[in-house]
């Protein structure tokens, strides 16, 4: 025959809804700072991502950069997909690096800026 599933009468009834207790206040607070921290360094990547990115597009020949080893030289040439670029490093060395090595483009000194200004 069936089988019926009941309470018995001298059971307790199943416990009601708890109120939150100090830890998961804790938690939550936790939680909340957890997401503006997550915000506010989100923001600054995506500005750095993107400042790079701008100055990886505007490599040209001639250009002084710096890789991220630490390697001086000048472009001489950038790929048409701005993957890779070909640095001259001394008169008779070349390296070919990944665009994504290029750490900085230093600025040379413009010598019409420095006559404008008095220099």
């Amino acid at each position: 025959m069936g089988t019926l599933l009941a309470q018995e009468n001298g059971a307790p009834p199943p416990p009601a809804d708890q109120p939150m207790g100090p830890f998961m206040i804790y938690m939550m607070g936790g939680l909340v700072i957890f997401m503006v921290v997550q915000l506010l360094f989100g923001r600054s990547d995506t500005k750095e991502k993107a400042k790079r990115d701008k100055m990886i597009g505007s490599l040209k020949k001639n250009d002084p950069v710096v890789t991220i080893g630490g390697i001086l030289g000048n472009v001489v040439s950038v790929s048409e997909d701005k993957s890779e670029v070909t640095i001259r490093v001394d008169d008779n060395s070349r390296l070919k690096v990944q665009a994504g090595a290029i750490r900085e483009v230093l600025v040379r000194e413009n010598k019409e800026a420095k006559e404008k200004t008095g220099e």
